[in-house]
């Protein structure tokens, strides 16, 4: 028994008039008229007379609301119940991001969040990409700000808020970069890149297939940014990066940048909520309130080189897979 068509059927006893009924609910006649019908029938019995005047109950009806009655307050208390809960926020919300995302985006998240939710514990995770698909699937983490891969897991929901171009990390000491790099160049330099095939080195072994060269591979990293940074500023080669990874460098000399383009590399930074597993309370109100604040960074100018995802990341090459680093 559907226990919408019983609150209509109370709202319209109450009433005496399906049209009126129908206005106040916001929905057309004929819809409240279907779920009477439907209700009628499965019950077998006639629940209103009807004239020109509107409708009246029939006995079965009238023995029908005493119970009806009981079902629609007890709905309205548990939407009523559900509003509390959405504005509270649930008890604990567990946030994971890769590591560039989680340094731009975890300070502006957290205030955001502390703002609204003030009663909510949070426990931000910095952590790989593929370790963050695995625990959103597993439920040991509520919402995730990651890189979208090219092969989406079937369970996870993606919420594309922000396109970031990746650069050409150049030693100091190197002649002085342009302002950008064709792809085909970046195979005439000693690389960095992770040692796994993940995010920024499947990416770049893509790129050398398709433009039939060979990498020229320095040193492999799994460790950190900040080593890799180090690696860089030392002179050991060059690497593959967001801006936002390098931006302090770079203003202080310690290392060059320079855009990728021919085609353009750009990565897609989104917020990501698991299928498989029930939303948290107030899901709705958290994701918009995480939207709000990492756009906000960015119209700030607080994430350099990351622009709003408008619409599809047009004709440049979107990374793939998370990698060891910014995974």
């Amino acid at each position: 028994m559907n226990p919408t068509a019983l609150e209509y059927f109370v709202r319209i006893a109450q009433s005496g008039s399906i049209s009126r009924t129908a206005i106040e609910a916001g929905i057309e006649q004929s819809t409240m008229t279907r779920h009477i019908a439907r209700l009628e029938a499965e019950l077998k019995v006639r629940l209103f007379h009807r004239s020109g005047r509107g409708v009246v109950l029939t006995d079965a009806g009238a023995l029908l609301l005493t119970r009806a009655r009981k079902v629609a307050e007890a709905l309205d208390e548990t939407r009523k119940l559900a509003v509390t809960l959405a504005d509270e926020g649930p008890s604990e919300l567990v946030i994971a991001a890769q590591p560039t995302i989680a340094q731009r985006s975890f300070a502006a998240v957290a205030r955001a969040l502390r703002a609204c939710f003030p009663d909510t514990r949070l426990h931000m995770v910095e952590t790989l990409g593929h370790q963050i698909i695995n625990s959103l699937a597993d439920g040991k983490i509520d919402v995730a700000l990651l890189y979208v891969p090219n092969t989406q897991a079937g369970t996870v929901d993606m919420d594309v808020l922000l396109h970031e171009p990746l650069y050409l990390i150049l030693p100091p000491d190197y002649p002085p970069a342009a302002t950008t790099t064709p792809v085909t160049r970046m195979f005439d330099q000693p690389l960095i890149l992770p040692g796994t095939p993940h995010g920024v080195r499947g990416l770049v072994e893509s790129l050398a297939l398709s433009c039939n060269r060979r990498l020229h591979v320095e040193v492999e990293c799994d460790g950190s940014n900040a080593i890799t940074k180090n690696l860089v500023r030392g002179g050991v080669g060059c690497a593959v990066l967001p801006l936002a990874t390098v931006a302090e460098e770079v203003a202080l000399g310690q290392v060059q940048a320079s855009r990728l383009v021919e085609p353009e590399v750009i990565r897609q930074i989104a917020i990501a909520t698991a299928r498989n597993r029930p939303p948290v309370i107030g899901q709705w109100d958290i994701l918009q309130t995480l939207r709000q604040a990492i756009l906000g960074q960015t119209a700030q100018g607080n994430w350099p080189g990351a622009t709003e995802a408008a619409g599809p990341a047009g004709a440049g090459l979107e990374a793939g897979p998370p990698d060891t680093q910014d995974a």
